[in-house]
Formats: structure tokens, C-alpha cells, sequence
């Protein structure tokens, strides 16, 4: 779903979320049924989830801030089977 920006000349703007290519060059107002034209915005261009900028923060300040560390860091175990059948399984 792609958000249109429709504008109304007595209610004002308003946005409608339409599938891509669905929008007409003018709709009824949401709220009076007049006529609203479309209105062409910038595109919107979100900001990427908050463990992507972290990871790329990271990944920025490895450049010319790398992080010194005391230790190896500790080997991860699997996570548990979700199926509780596999529990009876031999251990390797």
C-alpha cells in the first residue's frame, strides 16, 4: 500500500493509503465529497529499523573508534529445540 496526499479546497489536505498505480488524479473529500486533487509529495522514505542503524553505527565507528575487547567472546550454544520429541535424542 502506497499513502497518497489528496487535497481538498474547503477541508485541506489529507492522505489515503491506496494500492500502487490506484490513484486517480482527483477522489471525493474524505469528509464534504467534493472534489480533492492530488497532490505529488516527496517520496517517503523511511528510516531503517533501530538494529540496522545500530549495526551501521557500529560498522561507522570501526573506521576510526575500533573497540578493544579483554577477551574471545563466549562461544554460543544452540537455542533448545521448540519440539520437546527431540530432547530424547541422543546428544552428540
Amino acid at each position: 500500500m502506497v499513502t497518497y496526499r489528496y487535497r481538498c479546497s474547503g477541508c485541506g489536505p489529507y492522505d489515503l493509503a491506496l494500492p500502487m498505480g490506484q490513484a486517480a488524479p482527483e477522489r471525493p473529500c474524505a469528509e464534504c465529497g467534493g472534489a480533492a486533487r492530488r497532490v505529488f509529495t516527496a517520496p517517503a522514505l523511511g528510516r531503517a529499523g533501530s538494529p540496522l542503524n545500530r549495526a551501521r553505527a557500529a560498522q561507522e565507528a570501526s573506521a576510526h573508534e575500533p573497540r578493544v575487547v579483554s577477551r574471545p567472546a563466549e562461544p554460543r550454544r544452540p537455542a533448545p529445540p521448540s519440539d520437546p520429541r527431540h530432547a530424547k535424542l541422543p546428544r552428540p
